[in-house]
């Protein structure tokens, strides 16, 4: 069964309609190239809107936490902490220069990067990932392993997934 709903049909869907529509979002939010590209955007301190379940609203708050698969804020309002999946968090971007950019244009972010595969990596090249605290890391690839690579950075050993690794271009 395909789904063919737009906006002004989902009132009128069944529920089973609006159950797959839902599954189909879910995976589009847990797409591990979509949360890459989120964490990219973030820091801790960062100032963030984020979206509030419980009453529909964004809310202001500040980034405290960063994990694999969620953020923790700080509430602004309440001063509450709330562990939330990366696809809540709204990120402010600056205005271009550009006068005639809209606030809609400018907070569109590029299309999620590619995601690496093990077959796209091989022992003894150079590569560069972002590491849990959002740091940008270097490393060279000592192992490839079943899920991941084995890196030597800076003399530490990092294991990898083959989706967070990205080929460095000597220019």
């Amino acid at each position: 069964m395909r789904l063919h709903l737009t906006l002004k049909d989902l009132p009128m869907a069944t529920s089973a309609e609006l159950y797959q529509l839902s599954w189909v979002i879910e995976q589009l939010l847990a797409d591990p190239r979509r949360i890459v590209q989120a964490r990219s955007h973030l820091h801790l301190g960062q100032q963030v809107q984020y979206f509030n379940w419980d009453d529909g609203k964004q809310r202001a708050a500040r980034v405290v936490s960063v994990k694999h698969h969620r953020v923790t804020v700080q509430d602004e309002a309440s001063g509450r902490h709330v562990s939330l999946p990366y696809a809540a968090i709204s990120v402010e971007v600056a205005a271009t220069a550009n006068a005639g950019d809209t606030a809609h244009e400018a907070s569109e972010l590029a299309p999620p990067p590619e995601v690496g595969r093990r077959e796209d990596f091989r022992v003894g090249q150079r590569v560069s990932f972002i590491d849990r605290d959002l740091q940008h890391r270097i490393g060279l690839i000592v192992r490839i392993n079943q899920q991941t690579a084995t890196l030597d950075c800076d003399g530490q050993s990092w294991r990898v997934a083959f989706s967070l690794l990205r080929h460095i271009v000597d220019a």
